[in-house]
């Protein structure tokens, strides 16, 4: 099975609440295997099973309070 890897820039992550938030948030969209905030870098880097909507991305990261920039 081949999954994706996606790198997604976020502002306003700056500690490990805001990597658990967003990580949570995106992890529920479907086809999410794996997801691995970096507040000091502010990147998301998000595995799926096939490549993800960045409009449901964006929606997950704006409902966890942040903002999606865009891919890294």
């Amino acid at each position: 099975m081949s999954t994706v890897t996606t790198v997604y820039q976020v502002s306003g992550m700056s500690c490990a609440h805001c990597e658990n938030a967003i990580s949570e948030e995106v992890s529920k969209l479907d086809g999410v295997s794996a997801v691995k905030a970096v507040a000091s870098a502010g990147e998301v880097t998000v595995t799926s099973a096939a490549p993800l909507d960045d409009e449901a991305v964006r929606e997950a990261v704006d409902e966890a309070g942040y903002d999606l920039v865009g891919r890294a």
